[in-house]
């Protein structure tokens, strides 16, 4: 009757699915624990991940980090001391944290030490701030100065506080120059590389962000912030392999300084690892200091909605509008969120706290007042602004040089200066160019590549074979774009301008004796309004220049019949319509 029970055998059929039991399965149930603060069992599981990669640091420092949250500061130096003897010296920030579990054991003289060798040895200064309201509170305990020779951070520090703040302002090439001197003058200072590398990229030089970046990294190799910006190249170049690598590192990863946090968030939602991307911006939005910043919660209802919890989104979302209910941003995308319920939109959605660049420029050109104020010096625009000019298709850089002559400050002028020189771009983009950087003030001679020959432009004059140029001439042009200024985009600006040039190269020597200036110009406003395809006559404009219409049609005869005004005509039209950015 009984039954003899038998073991599994190997060669029998069964549906079980062995486990990969590997330092990332332990990592990831210890941080889904963080995740619901039950400490003692993410302690249990940063212990296993530690066993599997005993070589990692950042498992060493992840379990240090528990154990400190759990009072048990101690054990935490144990490990912390373990990391700075024995696997990463580099890792700087683990004197701070002895300092802080130090003090809380109220051994004020063992905090002092730590806190000492923080200060003096840490490039970067990542939590200077903490480490100087720890200074007060060691000096108020110990009841004496504390014995400081020198703050490595410091170091340069007015600089670098001064270009963070250009880079802020969007002014890269401005914070470029400040942070190149100080990183020559001080290679160890690096903040001030992953800044210059923030700075490059923002400019589109990647091959320079990423030279800066790697830089960083060959002194520390632990850098998060150079770690996350290096992820970020990765995936700009298709690097799939080094960026698997490197996204398997930052996953293990889990920052508990704010502005770590927030820096792992954002690189991750950027690499299309929403989840972890949204796990961490919750983890943020707990937080009573940041829960005023309407940035994070728009990061966080983009990772909601790109992982397809499309209610929290929506939640999210209308937390960023009553915290900054002036931002047409949440708006914008609680539509796009609405297109997307209805199958009319897809998913990923953009992790910028600013309007897509196409629907900026869509309300610019709505607007009579041009690019507001605020948004001409947010780094974010600007940037979109730089990276399009070197990377957008030809249609988006028009586009972006007439936004330029819209900011018209000193940034702008020098990247339209660089602009000019660059052998590969199209000849007319770097006319209009050209036409901007006079339009806005700039007088002095123009160093420009046209037809893949380096020339200069004197002022006064505009790309042309002519071998003079006229007062009575430009009297013509100035009298025109005085008139066409308010009505006409500067592209349009632009090509008044080439046509009386090419009308005067095209009749020179024989040029017609100009009496008045008004009828003449009258008649390019006409012509270019033509050749745009805008709704003019001879009335408007003869009444606008105080001319007579007859006066007005035959400038119009004589310039059509010079320049062959059908065909410019049909030029316009194929430039655009090539350029114009494709649809998805």
């Amino acid at each position: 009757m009984n039954k003899k029970r038998m073991a599994v055998g190997e060669g029998a059929n069964t549906n079980i699915i062995s486990i990969q039991w590997d330092a990332t399965f332990f990592f990831e149930r210890a941080v889904r624990s963080l995740d619901r603060f039950h400490y003692d069992k993410a302690l249990k599981y940063f212990r296993r991940a530690v066993e599997y990669e005993p070589d990692n640091p950042v498992n060493h420092c992840n379990m240090a980090g528990i154990l400190s949250e759990m009072g048990n500061y101690k054990e935490s130096n144990e490990i912390l001391g373990r990391i700075m003897d024995d696997l990463d010296p580099m890792m700087t920030e683990c004197h701070f944290y002895m300092a802080n579990n130090f003090a809380n054991m109220e051994l004020y003289e063992a905090a002092e030490q730590s806190l000492v060798k923080y200060l003096q040895e840490d490039p970067e200064g990542q939590y200077l701030d903490e480490a100087e309201e720890m200074m007060d509170l060691l000096q108020f305990e110990l009841e004496r100065p504390m014995e400081l020779k020198s703050i490595k951070a410091r170091e340069g520090m007015v600089e670098h506080d001064q270009a963070r703040a250009l880079l802020e302002e969007g002014k890269f090439t401005e914070a470029v120059r400040i942070l190149e001197d100080i990183v020559e003058g001080q290679p160890e200072f690096l903040a001030a590389r992953n800044n210059l590398a923030l700075a490059y990229y923002y400019m589109g030089l990647f091959d320079k962000a990423k030279e800066a970046i790697r830089s960083v990294l060959a002194q520390d190799s632990g850098n998060l912030h150079a770690l996350c910006n290096l992820a970020i190249f990765y995936q700009h170049e298709g690097d799939k392999d080094n960026l698997a690598e490197l996204v398997d590192l930052l996953t293990k990863t889990v920052p508990f300084h704010q502005e770590h946090v927030f820096k792992l968030a954002t690189t991750m939602g950027i690499l299309g690892e929403h989840e972890i991307a949204y796990r961490h911006f919750i983890r943020l939005a707990k937080d009573s200091e940041v829960q005023q910043d309407p940035c994070l919660f728009h990061y966080a209802a983009v990772a909601a909605c790109n992982i397809g919890r499309l209610n929290d989104a929506e939640r999210l979302w209308k937390t960023t509008m009553k915290l900054d209910p002036s931002s047409d941003v949440p708006h914008y995308y609680m539509q796009q969120l609405e297109q997307l319920r209805q199958g009319r939109a897809a998913a990923p959605i953009s992790y910028h706290y600013h309007l897509p660049f196409e629907e900026q420029f869509k309300l610019w050109e709505k607007s009579t007042d041009g690019i507001p104020d605020h948004l001409k010096s947010d780094p974010l625009v600007r940037s979109s602004f730089f990276w399009a000019l070197r990377h957008g298709d030809q249609h988006t850089k028009l586009q972006v040089i007439q936004a330029f002559g819209m900011i018209a400050d000193n940034e702008v002028k020098d990247v339209l200066r660089a602009f000019l020189l660059e052998s590969d771009e199209d000849d007319y983009l770097k006319k209009i160019a050209i036409f901007v950087l006079r339009t806005i003030g700039v007088q002095e001679p123009l160093k420009v590549v046209l037809e893949g020959k380096e020339t200069t432009i004197e002022p006064n004059r505009v790309p042309s074979r002519l071998p003079e140029w006229h007062d009575k001439w430009e009297e013509v042009a100035q009298t025109a774009l005085s008139r066409m200024s308010k009505h006409y985009d500067l592209v349009q600006q632009h090509d008044m301008m080439t046509l009386w040039v090419e009308f005067l190269s095209r009749v020179y020597p024989d040029v017609p004796k100009l009496t008045k200036s008004e009828g003449w110009a009258a008649a390019l406003e006409y012509l270019t309004a033509k050749m745009h395809r805008r709704a003019i006559s001879y009335h408007e404009v003869s009444v606008r220049y105080g001319t007579s219409i007859a006066t007005v049609s035959k400038h119009v005869k004589l310039i059509d019949s010079a320049c062959g005004i059908k065909e410019k005509m049909k030029s316009i039209s194929s430039f655009f319509s090539s350029h114009e950015p494709n649809e998805d």
